[in-house]
């Protein structure tokens, strides 16, 4: 079985990195840090089993809450995935790859609720102590 971890995010934007700091702290799969357009998910993807997707989330829950998707359930809940900085976001990525038959075997969407995503911005304590709780829960997996 094939097993990826993708984190999405921006690097320069503060808690916006949560997603890439995931992908890099994780050691039980291949993790891709992935800061461009959305659409190249379903690329990055192809011929896996399991993909892990981690990006940062806005809901309104307290900053550093871990949500967590099956995105093979079904429709992605709206408005969960902090707005892209590209055109396109995952939830929309998702959604197109779904009707287009492109979705892996199975699609597990992390999403880690975040505050200030200024640019040059740190990531703030609570989403690094997401980042770490969750890189445990999927090396733990």
């Amino acid at each position: 079985m094939r097993r990826l971890v993708i984190g999405v995010g921006n690097p320069d934007r503060g808690d916006d990195g949560a997603g890439l700091e995931v992908a890099g702290r994780v050691r039980s799969a291949p993790g891709i840090r992935h800061d461009n357009g959305s659409y190249e998910l379903m690329d990055l993807w192809e011929g896996a089993d399991e993909v892990i997707l981690v990006d940062a989330a806005r809901s309104g829950a307290p900053v550093g809450t871990i949500h967590c998707i099956e995105a093979n359930e079904g429709a992605l809940p709206g408005g969960l995935l902090a707005t892209s900085s590209h055109s396109v976001g995952v939830a929309e990525t998702v959604e197109l790859a779904r009707s287009l038959g492109r979705l892996p075997p199975r699609l597990l969407i992390y999403g880690i609720e975040v505050s200030d995503t200024t640019i040059g911005g740190p990531l703030s304590p609570e989403v690094e102590r997401a980042i770490d709780e969750l890189v445990g829960v999927i090396d733990g997996a």
